[in-house]
């Protein structure tokens, strides 16, 4: 009959019991190292592999996130060295979300909060020196604002004021960017960089700002650079909307004849630029008197005196004869010029008559500007596809389709020949090109290389714990709890001899007296018992 469990612990404890006193040591010793390092090794296997939170953090913000991660009950670990905050694996995106909708980390930069705790006693220089760090703190807050800008350093130049005029300088500054991966700033945004900062610096100009982004390339250099034949950004981007525009307007009225996707359009549009202003002015030959428009109306009549006395300067000029008299047409002439005057005298008395008349004189003045970015030529290509039959092979359009297509692309283009717009319509078949998934190997998923990591990683801990126990701790405890050898005569074959000659001597009364002999034996020597046993074994 087998053991019982208490029987087994018994029979342990007292062989345990029956060791040295230096097997004992060794025994406890080799229990208690190989029960830590199984309960090492479990808890490696259960410990969470940590990655970077955050890093190159400063003081006052490393602080905010640890309380906020201590507050979230996170475990957490602090990098030795770079001052990174670890976190497991599996929750950096949620605590970086979690973090951000509470404003952490708010970023290196210190304001204006500098000026809250002035210290008395301070000298001008010292309060000078604190505002301009406050005044570069708040503007790289305000530049990190910027979707692509992941940070920034702004570094003013200010000279101390001068009351000579020739000894003034003008104060500078310069700006680094640390952009996103895979971002960039367009040129008005570096312009919005220039003047927000020159706009908060007295006697900044842009043209003292410097822009740098972490690649060290200079971001304030390149507002013409790479233009398409001179043109700045927005008067790309307005170019590109123009040429989209048409090409959408041209697709959208071809689509329901030839089926969506049936037909690609591009437009390449000529776009002028230039701004111009003229202002003519225009006079008109003068009208008949019927059209003519008086303006003012002057009569003067004055008759002084009478009788025949002769009047005027004595001599020979006041005896002249009077001259000819104006005929009608001869004084409408004169009043295009805006007046018409009459004066006569007779020999009676005296008598002066002044009549003026003042015309408007027809004229034009014409003020044109042309509108920028107005349209100088069009030139579009379309591409329509054959058309496609359930069953049957794709056919090219006819050609009265083909004409009714290209009449719609000049209409919805608003062709113009005058200007030289061109219209190009092809009928072709397309070539498709189907794009499959790229199917990810099992190896590369990385779902399945998490989850194998954490299978490999739970195999190795259990492989080493049943290593330890069965392996190497078992057979040692049973090497070292092991009972002293009996000291048998010679050999197996002699103590056989033995055991038969003493049963041979014995009186035999039964098979009560065989067995209790055996027993007996057995009891006195249970290690040549057992290797009866296996002769016994043997032989059968």
């Amino acid at each position: 009959m087998a053991d019982t469990p208490e029987q087994s612990f018994a029979s342990i404890a007292q062989r345990f019991n029956e060791l040295p006193n230096t097997r004992k040591f060794a025994v406890l010793v080799s229990l208690a190292a190989a029960v830590a390092l199984v309960v090492g090794l479990f808890m490696w296997a259960r410990t969470p592999d940590y990655r970077v939170l955050f890093s190159n953090l400063s003081e006052r913000d490393g602080g905010a996130v640890v309380t906020a991660l201590q507050q979230m009950n996170v475990p957490y670990k602090m990098a030795e060295g770079s001052g990174a905050i670890l976190v497991p694996s599996e929750q950096v995106y949620d605590l970086r979300f979690r973090l951000a909708s509470q404003g952490l980390p708010r970023g290196g930069a210190i304001g204006f909060e500098l000026m809250d705790n002035a210290k008395i006693g301070m000298t001008q220089f010292q309060e000078q020196v604190t505002y301009q760090r406050a005044l570069e703190g708040e503007l790289a807050r305000t530049i990190q604002a910027l979707s692509p800008v992941e940070s920034a350093r702004v570094h003013l130049a200010i000279p101390k004021p001068s009351v000579f005029i020739r000894d003034k300088q003008e104060p500078s500054a310069s700006v680094f960017v640390n952009l996103y991966s895979g971002r960039a700033l367009d040129v008005s945004q570096v312009n919005s960089i220039v003047h927000l900062v020159s706009s908060s610096v007295p006697e900044l100009t842009p043209d003292h700002v410097t822009v740098v982004d972490q690649a060290g390339r200079l971001l304030t250099g390149k507002n013409d650079a790479g233009s398409l034949h001179g043109l700045n950004a927005s008067q790309l981007d307005y170019l590109q909307e123009v040429e989209a525009y048409y090409a959408k307007r041209v697709e959208s009225i071809v689509s329901p004849i030839v089926g969506d996707g049936n037909v690609r359009a591009e437009v390449r549009a000529d776009l002028d630029f230039s701004e111009s202003e003229s202002t003519s002015e225009t006079y008109k030959p003068n009208p008949g008197a019927e059209q003519q428009t008086v303006r003012s109306h002057q009569s003067v009549l004055d008759i002084n005196g009478g009788g025949s006395q002769a009047t005027g300067i004595p001599g020979a000029l006041s005896n002249q004869p009077p001259g000819p008299a104006t005929a009608p047409l001869t004084a409408q002439a004169g009043a295009a010029t805006g007046t018409t005057a009459a004066a006569s005298q007779t020999s009676s008395g005296s008598r002066r008559e002044e009549n003026t008349i003042n015309y408007e004189v027809d004229r034009t003045i014409r003020h044109t500007k042309e509108s920028l970015g107005r349209v100088k030529r069009l030139s579009v290509a379309v591409v329509v596809n054959y058309r496609q039959q359930p069953g049957q092979a794709a056919k090219p359009l006819a050609p009265d389709e083909m004409q009714q297509v290209t009449n719609l692309v000049r209409e919805a283009m608003g062709f113009n020949q005058e200007r030289g717009d061109t219209v190009n319509v092809v009928n072709t078949a397309f070539t498709e090109t189907k794009v499959e998934p790229a199917d990810i190997p099992l190896w590369k998923d990385p779902s399945n290389v998490a989850f194998a990591k954490e299978t490999l990683k739970n195999l190795l801990v259990i492989g080493l714990a049943f290593y330890l126990v069965f392996g190497v701790l078992r057979p040692l405890l049973k090497d070292w709890l092991k009972a002293k050898p009996v000291e048998i005569e010679k050999n197996t074959e002699d103590l056989l001899a033995a055991f038969d000659a003493k049963l041979a001597k014995k009186e035999l009364t039964g098979y009560d007296a065989h067995l209790s002999s055996v027993r007996d034996f057995a009891k006195q020597n249970p290690k040549a018992a057992a290797d009866i046993i296996k002769e016994w074994m043997s032989k059968e």
